[in-house]
């Protein structure tokens, strides 16, 4: 029995308060975002998405588990989809609190935001499409485990695949803004890999759990 994946589903009150929330974290990211065009931008994918889950619920009925989980991915991307991901003043916020810089302290040439975006994709996002999965096909154990960690680098391939058709049709600000490079000419491989790398980590405490229960 695989027991991480058999989480009841979650009732349509939870449901319908955490889609309220999810809907909540979008417009306040709206409330002058830094870039209005990349805000938009970047809110096409989490708007599809929390339609396909609303529309799809009747036969999906994700768990409440799996429902945060999107949730919390999607709090993390609305920051960074209102500061624009290379611009999220987290170092500012830092010098605040404690008086001192976290680039500087880390050694960082670049705004790492974006990095933790991808992290946070694959960290989060691996439960919904692992139960997803669980739910929909007959594939139980290292074959679910194998095909939700390749669906985690695949989606986050076509997402990288959008960046870069996207930003040869938007204005050179826009372009920067959404695709959020950074000059660095490994930016798409790095991102897939911190992707993946999170839904390892997931898949590791998903079976540390279950050794322990």
């Amino acid at each position: 029995m695989d027991r991480q994946s058999i989480a009841p589903p979650a009732t349509p009150a939870q449901a319908l308060a955490l889609l309220l929330l999810a809907l909540t974290l979008i417009t306040a990211s709206g409330i002058a975002p830094a870039h209005r065009a990349d805000w938009l931008m970047e809110n096409i994918v989490p708007l599809a998405l929390l339609c396909a889950l609303a529309i799809g619920w009747r036969w999906l009925r994700l768990s409440c588990s799996s429902c945060l989980a999107i949730v919390l991915l999607l709090a993390v991307h609305e920051l960074g989809a209102h500061y624009t991901y290379a611009e999220v003043p987290y170092d500012r916020w830092a010098k605040a609190l404690c008086g001192h810089s976290l680039g500087a302290a880390l050694g960082w040439q670049r705004n790492q935001y974006d990095r933790l975006v991808h992290l946070s994709y694959g960290l989060l996002f691996y439960r919904p499409l692992r139960e997803t999965l669980w739910r929909l096909t007959p594939l139980r154990s290292g074959w679910l485990v194998a095909l939700t960690l390749s669906l985690v680098l695949a989606t986050s391939a076509l997402y990288e695949l959008m960046e870069w058709v996207g930003g040869q049709y938007l204005g050179p600000d826009t372009a920067q803004a959404f695709v959020a490079t950074q000059r660095d000419p490994w930016d798409a491989q790095k991102d897939m890999a911190l992707a993946l790398l999170g839904a390892l980590v997931s898949t590791a405490l998903g079976r540390l759990r279950d050794a322990c229960g």
